[in-house]
């Protein structure tokens, strides 16, 4: 590669840009002439991603609200069960049915519309199991059989909280739950002065004051395991992103790159799919050191850095190789349009306002070819590295494309 030493002076012509026999599709701007509408772009892929983001979070809170919709299924089966022994009447299952029914209803309709997100807790888990604790509490009156149901389906509501609130919140929850209870069984036995019911019942709640406490503190427990757990996983994710990153830059290190290289070779000779490689490097960089310091020069790396990742899609895979060098994979790109993307890249780079800094101002010399099916990811990169060599050798500031590639992609047109 060319090494930053180099002396050679920089073109001041354009009668050579481009030495493939490809033609560019679209007309190419610099950079500082659409800042204000890089800016706007920027602006607007934000909102989407907000946008997407907002709907993915909606959409996960609808089926959670779903999986409670099917708990409320089974207790209904449990008491239509009950309806079949004679142990509860129509008015009890009637009521259970459309109670259930017309909650989860009303809750999906407010995650429907949006009406959640003005709430504190947009999840509404609260309010939720408040509900569902409410409909099994009436049940527990109106039919006193349905309290066999009570206690498993009221710890299947609990857990449904148990990782989004406060153990503060799941405190007042069950003393909401215990008192309700208490107050089902008051009622009882004023209306049947039954002394088996109401040691029945007050065992039950006996159990329920012995074991909700203690569920509460395991809730809490495992909040705060979920909590480290989730702190750690996002940990390791920015310590395996670091890890692919250039320190410097921000853009992929050489490791991640040349793996990712490897990688779309395998594809693209499993799936036939045409992929070009572009090799990179800043022209005169060892001037650019001289007149802006080595600060500056890392600035000027920085700044090309964020230019080419800006200019490349989603699926390209951009990355520093080494010193001034970087690579450019293009996976599942045709020669013309690697071509179109790199031009743009290096016509971006020429006209980029660099504020005075630098009384040359910066270019880049590119070399491309696209993948040969068989070939050695090592002479790809090869072939790849002597097209920019040529872009070097034939004035800088200009776009290479290895003739081989240029000749078998036209064969193949």
């Amino acid at each position: 590669m060319q090494q930053t030493g180099e002396h050679h002076a920089m073109p001041t012509t354009d009668n050579a840009r481009l030495r493939a026999s490809v033609d560019p599709v679209t007309p190419l701007r610099g950079v500082g002439s659409k800042s204000a509408k890089s800016t706007k772009i920027h602006v607007v892929r934000a909102r989407r991603q907000t946008l997407l983001n907002h709907r993915n979070r909606q959409n996960a809170r609808l089926q959670r609200l779903l999986l409670i919709g099917l708990f409320g299924l089974f207790y209904l089966v449990g008491v239509a069960v009950f309806y079949m022994h004679g142990l509860v009447d129509h008015v009890a299952l009637t009521t259970a049915t459309v109670l259930i029914t017309s909650t989860v209803s009303l809750f999906y309709l407010c995650f429907l519309t949006g009406w959640n997100n003005r709430a504190r807790e947009k999840n509404l888990r609260v309010p939720i199991s408040l509900c569902a604790i409410g409909i099994m509490l009436l049940l527990s009156y109106m039919a006193p059989a349905t309290q066999i149901l009570f206690t498993p389906f009221l710890f299947l509501t609990m857990t449904f909280v148990l990782h989004r609130v406060s153990p503060k919140t799941m405190f007042l929850l069950t003393i909401v739950t215990l008192c309700g209870y208490l107050l089902v069984i008051i009622v009882h036995y004023q209306q049947y002065r039954d002394w088996a019911m109401l040691q029945l019942e007050g065992a039950l709640l006996l159990s329920l004051l012995l074991t909700l406490p203690g569920f509460v503190v395991l809730a809490s427990r495992m909040q705060q395991l979920h909590n480290a757990l989730f702190k750690a996983t996002r940990k390791i994710k920015n310590i395996e992103e670091d890890a692919q990153r250039d320190v410097l830059l921000g853009c992929f290190n050489r490791r991640y790159i040349v793996a990712a290289l490897e990688q779309q070779k395998r594809m693209a000779d499993e799936s036939g799919a045409p992929l070009c490689l572009a090799v990179i490097d800043l022209d005169h960089f060892k001037r650019v050191n001289d007149e802006a310091g080595h600060l500056g020069g890392d600035e000027v790396l920085r700044t090309f850095a964020r230019v080419a990742e800006s200019n490349v899609r989603k699926q390209d895979i951009f990355g520093r190789y080494g010193g001034e060098e970087f690579l450019l994979v293009l996976p599942e790109t045709p020669l013309s349009a690697a071509l179109n993307i790199s031009e743009r890249i290096r016509t971006q780079i020429e006209h980029y306002d660099w504020q005075g800094k630098l009384c040359h101002g910066v270019t880049i010399s590119i070399g491309l070819t696209q993948y040969i099916a068989g070939e050695s990811v090592l002479d790809l990169f090869s072939r790849t590295d002597t097209a920019m060599y040529a872009a070097k050798q034939n004035g800088r500031n200009q776009v290479v494309v290895e003739g081989a590639t240029v000749e078998g992609a036209l064969a193949r047109g």
